[in-house]
């Protein structure tokens, strides 16, 4: 199996680089242009791949209300190209969307059915590649919808507060957004079975379990001390989310339902969501 990966930099990209050895290229920025259908098409033929994962993405969820054709370009027009490619030399693709795409207003998981309704740039645009993907390539491709990533490469909320932590002496952390941390070797994890047994639908994946930012920056900071990440305890304090006003509109209650996934990718096996932080936490502790 020949796998092209879309994406070079991304915490995804990272993990898949550790699973994937063999006949595997990772195309970034610098390999072609995604936005471009004829280079990056060129591209592609240069490499034929079985499997694309779609591991790239606009994913500076502020920032996207004022970039919007930036935005559209790579979470839509991107995701089209991409298809079509596959669509045309029967390649089956692996893409990974994002909780966004629902309001966060119903108040218990969200299944892989459930209407979307997204509330800013960031979600309308991975959306509307959705949409894409769905109707150029509906019998060739898994769509995984993922929620609060990190990993012990890039930037992520799991070392923005291990540093603030260390440099702060208090924080307030947003406690009325609900959703699922997930580690993302879990998430490459289920994208490589995705891709090995061309599993063809809509799926979740996240950790397992339930947390807010709040419970996510208690439990950072307690492993943090535990591992010795963090040699100090400072106060965190639970804050209500009109305290501090982004751009961009945040879903509160984003936990999304994996009951079909835990069945499709049933070599991987979900992890709650602390546990998964405890064994990365391990990994940045090496790296110190």
């Amino acid at each position: 199996m020949k796998v092209a990966v879309i994406g070079k930099s991304g915490q995804l990209s990272f993990e898949l680089s550790r699973l994937l050895k063999d006949n595997v290229t990772f195309l970034g920025r610098d390999d072609t242009d995604i936005t471009n259908e004829t280079v990056l098409f060129k591209t592609l033929r240069s490499l034929s791949p079985d499997v694309i994962i779609n591991a790239s993405a606009y994913t500076a969820v502020d920032k996207a209300e004022e970039d919007i054709d930036a935005c559209y370009a790579i979470n839509k027009k991107a995701v089209a190209h991409l298809a079509q490619y596959c669509a045309e030399t029967g390649a089956f693709m692996v893409h990974v969307s994002t909780d966004y795409v629902f309001n966060g207003l119903k108040g218990a998981p969200y299944s892989t059915d459930d209407s979307i309704e997204p509330q800013g740039v960031y979600g309308s645009s991975k959306a509307e590649g959705e949409k894409a993907l769905l109707d150029i390539l509906p019998d060739a491709s898994c769509l995984i919808r993922t929620a609060w990533v990190y990993s012990a490469h890039g930037n992520n909320f799991v070392k923005t507060m291990l540093r603030l932590m260390a440099d702060k002496p208090q924080l307030g952390i947003i406690d009325d957004q609900v959703g699922t941390p997930t580690w993302a070797k879990g998430l490459a994890q289920a994208c490589v079975s995705a891709a090995e047994n061309k599993t063809v639908g809509v799926f979740h994946w996240t950790d397992e379990g339930v947390a807010s930012w709040y419970d996510f920056a208690l439990a950072i900071q307690e492993l943090g001390i535990e591992k010795g990440l963090l040699n100090k305890v400072i106060p965190v304090l639970p804050i209500p989310s009109s305290n501090y006003p982004t751009p961009a509109k945040r879903p509160h209650y984003s936990v999304l339902d994996k009951t079909t996934a835990r069945e499709a990718f049933a070599s991987v096996h979900p992890t709650h969501w602390r546990k998964q932080l405890s064994s990365m936490m391990d990994e940045l502790k090496e790296q110190n």
